[in-house]
């Protein structure tokens, strides 16, 4: 009995079934290596796919600077005897006369409480008229009333202290252990000083960022840079607003990696193996460790770098390549850095795609076979 034809027949039936399944799309988490490559503009596509090198780590090494002007910088610290517009001052006038100008009979003091420094920094005393507050010391405004009751009353002794105002605050807001307004004294004159006033930074010190506003100018810095460097340590002034809050920067992972989500930086700086590893590692099922891609959108002044040209303008279609199994690919893993909004794809290695062809053709061929011995039976 001639078996060649039912042979021949299984053979032709099984390669349709692999060009059918194959033809059909299994399922995968993503486009494969040679897919991402079709895309590159050397392939008639949009994106610029690049092999990272010890150069390209260099030329894309590029973290976000944080810091304060020098407006901010150059700021001397206020004086704790400073007196500024919202200030509520207490005076104490004594005469050495029985019949005062100010005091009642036969009394000789005469205290005033709560003498409010206005808004254009005045404040006003019978007799002595409107004296100007703001940027004086208490010293400096009592000689200047006793100059201007020293020709109505012989000899005026003039005490001036400042009880409290709301000139001299600044608002702390955000990440702190004490939200609220607080007034600058002598001993919270500086930024440091009055974040731990409002009870220290309650976020991981590695992603804390300190935004101070005063007007229309504003700086943001790190935290830990704040402690680092003795000079960002500003003086504070009278208005200053004061947010600490979480670094907003993420990228995304995706493909065989250990999850697949949006991942929010854990510190200043991370590169593409700590991306990596702070994702689960790759899966060791699934992962191609020679199709490590990392993809953004890349300023023109650092793609023309990157590629060895000067004619690209606006943001280009970045994509670049790490191969861990090459001798220095963790190392050049370990020096690239990721950026916000960056996404990280692992491809899926071709032994799992055809793993998964493999395994969609034999498991019907098995049901299909069960069935027949059922039926033979």
């Amino acid at each position: 009995m001639n078996t060649n034809g039912p042979r021949w027949a299984k053979r032709i039936t099984l390669a349709l079934l692999i060009s059918t399944v194959a033809a059909c799309g299994l399922p995968r988490s993503g486009p494969t290596k040679s897919e991402i490559f079709s895309g590159s503009v050397q392939e008639q596509g949009d994106a610029f796919v690049v092999s990272v090198n010890d150069r390209v780590t260099r030329a894309t090494a590029v973290t976000p600077v944080l810091g304060f002007d020098q407006a901010f910088l150059s700021a001397g610290s206020l004086g704790s005897d400073t007196i500024r517009a919202g200030d509520t001052l207490g005076l104490t006038i004594w005469e050495n006369v029985d019949d005062g100008l100010l005091s009642a009979q036969g009394q000789a003091t005469t205290v005033l409480e709560e003498v409010q420094v206005d808004g254009a920094g005045f404040i006003f005393v019978p007799y002595a008229g409107r004296i100007k507050a703001s940027g004086n010391t208490p010293e400096a405004i009592r000689r200047i009333i006793s100059e201007k009751l020293n020709a109505q009353t012989p000899d005026p002794q003039v005490l001036v202290r400042r009880l409290a105002g709301d000139g001299a605050t600044v608002s702390l807001i955000g990440g702190v252990g004490g939200q609220g307004v607080y007034p600058i004294e002598r001993p919270t004159r500086t930024l440091t000083a009055m974040l731990a006033r409002a009870g220290g930074v309650t976020i991981p010190p590695e992603i804390a960022q300190v935004s101070v506003t005063r007007g229309a100018h504003s700086g943001r810095i790190w935290l830990e840079d704040l402690y680092k460097t003795p000079q960002l340590d500003i003086a504070l002034r009278g208005g200053d607003r004061i947010l600490v809050e979480e670094d907003s920067r993420s990228f995304t992972a995706l493909g065989a990696t250990g999850t697949q989500s949006r991942v929010a930086f854990e510190t200043q700086t991370i590169s593409a193996i700590e991306a990596i590893a702070q994702v689960g590692g790759l899966n060791s099922g699934l992962a191609d460790p020679t199709g490590v891609f990392v993809l953004r959108n890349e300023d023109a002044e650092i793609a023309n770098q990157v590629l060895g040209r000067a004619d690209l303008v606006g943001a280009q279609r970045m994509v670049y390549l790490l191969d861990l199994t090459e001798p220095n690919g963790i190392f050049l893993a370990r020096d690239f850095v990721i950026r916000d909004a960056d996404t990280v794809y692992v491809t899926e290695a071709p032994y799992t795609q055809f793993s998964k062809v493999l395994s969609a053709i034999v498991t019907p061929l098995n049901t299909a076979n069960s069935v027949n011995q059922l039926a033979g039976n």
